[in-house]
């Protein structure tokens, strides 16, 4: 079976709730390499191929001609923040891409401004801002948001769109009441419930303009019952969250190395240092708790405990991030992880990451954009699992645990593009090259 695919044509509009350093870095990066000046190191959806078939047929196209995907010439930005700097400012304030990165595209940075945003400082205590929108109540917002995309849509002459959440990490809350139908949900905005959250109002908006939602951050945003209800009635995909840059990422890709290799584990410590807005917001316990969640569920499920428990039924895993401002977007990323394998003889394994958040975080960003516009057009609507390699905790159907494992997070998506362009799927069984397998 191949689906039948709606075409990419025209302009496809990226809505951006919050423009600080990765969107400003998403930004440098997609106007740098439309003018041809650097590669999209990093972009699987730029830069990968898939394997179609047998080996022998050698068939192995680049994924952005296998499927039609949307290209980045046809993207066109818009989006809010609490601070009214426009791109070109935000990133030299962010200080993540370099001047020579920058200033050949100025012009093309500086026409970006944010529009107002909705937020609640209850919500993020550490940082607050000038451009914010007020309203009567959630409704009102929500409905001024929906105007707002409205007008950018038309302005820029796009017929379709995607929101992608970059903004900060929400305080910890878990959801309620109010969350559990779109009915109750709807109510909560027009009564200005406290426990409706910014992303909430922002995933609102979009989904009941058919836009499809990607949750960037740890918020519980698309992955509460109203908000998927409203995605079900709408037929609108949604995916998320909280993206897998960098000390996860070395989680789910040496997680599943020990585990493979029936090697236990005694205790994982992680701790960070970084100075750049994400940590001012995270230095608050709050903020942190959303944070700390995303990043603790992740070796639990690689590692399955209650069906390993000799190898991992008793390991400690605690996870740090620290304030600290020098620092800026480099982050240091720090890991001590205590293993034992044969006779019990205990081993360590010690990983020091100097990464930059946002550098991993922009060709993600750019994936998930294409890869979502993609699942709209192909007629998925809801949870889309086959993005989980993109973050930190996946979203899931009800009743299911997360896959955390990122070879097979790839292999899911990969088989997913297989599947609706009509393709065999690839099991890496290869009994079909060997003569005693064949009978």
């Amino acid at each position: 079976m191949k689906y039948e695919i709606k075409p990419a044509d025209g302009k496809l509009m990226v809505f951006i709730p919050g423009m600080g350093s990765i969107t400003s870095t998403f930004l440098a990066g997609v106007f740098n390499m439309k003018k041809g000046l650097y590669k999209p190191v990093g972009s699987i959806t730029q830069m990968g191929h898939i394997r179609l078939g047998k080996r022998t047929e050698k068939r192995s196209p680049m994924i952005k001609d296998f499927v039609p995907l949307a290209s980045m010439y046809q993207l066109e930005f818009a989006g809010w923040d609490i601070f009214e700097d426009n791109m070109y400012e935000a990133a030299k304030k962010a200080a993540v891409v370099l001047p020579h990165h920058i200033e050949p595209i100025k012009n093309e940075l500086e026409t970006i401004k944010p529009m107002a945003a909705v937020f609640y400082h209850d919500w993020v205590k550490n940082i607050d801002g000038p451009n914010i929108k007020k309203g009567k109540n959630h409704m009102d917002l929500a409905e001024q948001l929906m105007d707002d995309m409205k007008r950018s849509m038309a302005e820029k002459g796009c017929d379709r769109a995607v929101m992608v959440w970059n903004a900060s990490t929400e305080a910890y809350h878990k959801p309620c009441e109010i969350h559990e139908t779109l009915d109750a949900f709807e109510k909560a905005l027009t009564d200005n419930h406290p426990e409706v959250a910014p992303s909430q109002i922002y995933a609102y908006a979009a989904l009941k303009m058919g836009i499809p939602y990607i949750n960037g951050a740890p918020n519980y945003t698309v992955d509460v019952k109203a908000i998927q209800e409203l995605a079900e009635k709408n037929k609108v995909p949604i995916a998320g969250k909280d993206w897998k840059t960098g000390q996860t990422l070395m989680k789910t890709i040496l997680g599943p190395g020990l585990k493979t290799r029936m090697l236990g584990l005694s205790g994982w410590f992680s701790t960070n240092i970084l100075g750049n807005r994400d940590g001012e917001v995270l230095d608050n316990p709050d903020n942190f708790k959303s944070k700390e969640v995303s990043k603790l569920s992740v070796l639990d499920t690689i590692l399955e405990p209650d069906k390993y428990s000799d190898l991992y039924g008793n390991y400690y895993h605690k996870v740090r991030i620290n304030y600290y401002p020098p620092r800026g977007d480099a982050k240091e990323a720090w890991d001590n992880i205590d293993i034992f394998g044969w006779l019990d003889m205990p081993m360590q394994i010690k990983i020091n990451f100097l990464c930059r958040d946002s550098i991993l975080a922009a060709p993600v960003v750019l994936d998930t954009v294409l890869f979502i516009d993609l699942a709209h057009r192909t007629g998925f609507w809801g949870i889309q699992e086959w993005l989980s390699f993109y973050f930190k905790s996946p979203m899931v159907a009800e009743g299911l645990y997360p896959e955390h494992d990122i070879f097979i997070q790839q292999k899911k998506m990969k088989n997913t593009l297989r599947h609706i362009m009509g393709e065999d799927l690839i099991t890496h069984l290869g009994n079909e090259y060997y003569d005693y397998m064949k009978d």
